[in-house]
């Protein structure tokens, strides 16, 4: 397997890159390192684990191909995380933090946490419309979840 600057820039590739043409330009080292502050999180890793569990959990959360349309804007490989097509299971926003904190293996508070960075975060770095598609999905009860003011600017 090829190691080195040569190969990173091939596996890092940026939301521009799949979606050419759109004004979004973060790659998957800001995306993790935006969480990682909006989510007071303590390392890249931690970071990396807490996005893959919100997405496996919101993947099994959006129905129809919203899942696959999400994943297309995601930076790097994490749109790996979520289904080409989702299963539209129905679960409230607690639901929601309680299957992220099974997943993350984290207390129900920091899971809360971690995922509204995740979202605030996937607001930034995916096209409006993609983001208000993945909003209409999700009923009213989410906004806690779907704050786009949580994103920390560096």
């Amino acid at each position: 397997m090829a190691t080195g600057p040569a190969h990173r820039s091939t596996t890092i590739r940026t939301c521009r890159d799949r979606r050419a043409g759109y004004a979004t330009d973060m790659q998957y080292d800001t995306f993790i390192s935006t969480v990682r502050d909006s989510g007071e999180l303590p390392d890249q890793s931690a970071a990396d684990r807490a996005v893959r569990s919100t997405l496996r959990v919101l993947g099994s959360r959006l129905a129809g191909g919203m899942p696959g349309n999400l994943a297309s804007q995601l930076p790097g490989d994490l749109g790996e995380a979520l289904p080409a097509t989702g299963g539209g299971e129905r679960f409230d926003v607690d639901g929601f933090y309680d299957r992220v904190a099974d997943d993350e293996g984290v207390p129900r508070a920091d899971a809360r946490r971690h995922a509204r960075a995740t979202l605030a975060t996937i607001a930034v770095a995916v096209t409006d419309e993609e983001y208000a598609h993945l909003a209409a999905q999700l009923p009213g009860e989410y906004a806690d979840l779907l704050q786009t003011d949580l994103v920390r600017h560096r």
